[in-house]
């Protein structure tokens, strides 16, 4: 493909780079004129204007015009109100009311019953080892545990909702969605965190329940190992409607924060090099060992805590983790690496989320930090940069 094409382009700045340096580094070698960077980009006439018309009405008054509906460079223009607690207030009740419909959906679709005044914690994307829904559905172990013991207190009350499909032949998958169904299960019936935890997989996620979640969202899930995720787009979707991003180093979430500001975000995690120069003696089990949180909520996948229905995908999950198999090294996704640096991110967000003002702050400086991951500007660049196609 690099030997008869003229241009070759990853999706996100870090994904061209690794093009270069490392998946196709000898082709970089011999046309390095070829490689150029192409971020990707979502359409805001969907994803802001048709799915969060509140929202889109909001940005539209305050900027004066909606100009931002063919150029989302405008949306810059919002930072001037990031201290304003009218709009604040505004940005407030705008996500409280998409919550509200969001549960609405979700109790008539899925007969699940969540309490909108939650804080909404939102993985939607393919189900994959590598976006690591694992890791977010055993951090929500290790949360469980701690608001039990009482290791974790003053726990803002928090709704996990995933929504994902996979390859119907994809057998880990399957196990992974059996655990997070087992956990909402479990949660769901233990009077002591009811009014602190909810865990929902919505069923059948498309574009259309995409177009509920999205407007919904406090935080927005892109736990991806450093490395792994080409680009991403629902991270930007998330974004542009005002989640902060709880992410590792990796994708577009590299450039969201840069545009949004890091201290609005909640980056976490081994970055590339970093992982690059533990794998060859990266030991998940001595993890296992010396951690006991990280040792407890492993041992949940074959104790008997959750149950898989005798099928054996727990045992395979934890098993992937701690053994391996013939075509791959154990924990190959490095989720127990990552696991401390993950929780840690994910209760600061907890605890950052009582500060109203200051949460409703990191969501419109991220909406304002959304005007270059608009199609229009990628295609534009494709157009100009790889295509030669003039817009006269």
């Amino acid at each position: 493909a690099v030997y008869v094409s003229h241009k070759t382009n990853g999706v996100a700045r870090i994904h061209t780079e690794i093009l270069k340096s490392h998946t196709l580094r000898e082709w970089y070698q011999l046309y390095p004129e070829r490689f150029v960077n192409k971020t990707n980009g979502i359409t805001q006439r969907r994803w802001l204007g048709l799915c969060n018309p509140a929202l889109a009405s909001m940005i539209t008054e305050l900027l004066g015009s909606d100009r931002w509906i063919t150029d989302l460079s405008e949306l810059a223009g919002l930072r001037r109100y990031a201290d304003d607690t009218a709009v604040l207030d505004r940005l407030i009740r705008i996500k409280q009311e998409n919550k509200r419909r969001l549960c609405e959906h979700i109790k008539r679709h899925d007969g699940i019953s969540l309490n909108p005044e939650f804080l909404f914690d939102i993985q939607v994307k393919r189900l994959h080892e590598y976006k690591r829904q694992l890791l977010n559905a055993l951090s929500i172990i290790d949360i469980y545990f701690g608001i039990k013991e009482g290791r974790i207190e003053n726990f803002t009350p928090t709704a996990f909702l995933f929504g994902a499909k996979a390859a119907p032949g994809y057998y880990r998958a399957k196990g992974i969605i059996k655990l997070i169904g087992e956990i909402a299960r479990v949660v769901d019936s233990d009077p002591g965190v009811k009014n602190l935890l909810s865990v929902a997989f919505v069923q059948n996620y498309n574009v259309s329940y995409a177009e509920l979640l999205m407007p919904a969202a406090d935080v927005s899930e892109q736990i991806s190992t450093a490395g792994t995720e080409a680009s991403g787009t629902g991270n930007m979707k998330l974004a542009l409607n005002g989640a902060v991003t709880l992410g590792t180093y990796d994708g577009a979430n590299i450039e969201i924060v840069e545009q949004a500001g890091e201290e609005n975000n909640y980056i976490f995690g081994l970055r590339v090099e970093e992982i690059d120069k533990l794998r060859p003696s990266y030991n998940p089990r001595q993890l296992y060992e010396s951690n006991p949180r990280i040792r407890r909520v492993l041992d949940t996948l074959i104790d008997g805590t959750f149950d898989d229905g005798g099928t054996g995908v727990f045992q395979d999950l934890y098993d992937s983790l701690l053994k391996g198999a013939s075509w791959h090294a154990p924990d190959q996704y490095f989720l127990l690496a990552d696991f401390e640096s993950y929780l840690d991110a994910k209760l600061r967000v907890n605890r950052d989320y009582r500060d109203r003002y200051g949460f409703a702050r990191k969501c419109l400086l991220n909406i304002a930090g959304c005007g270059m991951f608009s199609s229009d500007r990628a295609i534009k660049e494709y157009a100009d940069e790889i295509w030669g196609i003039s817009d006269q």
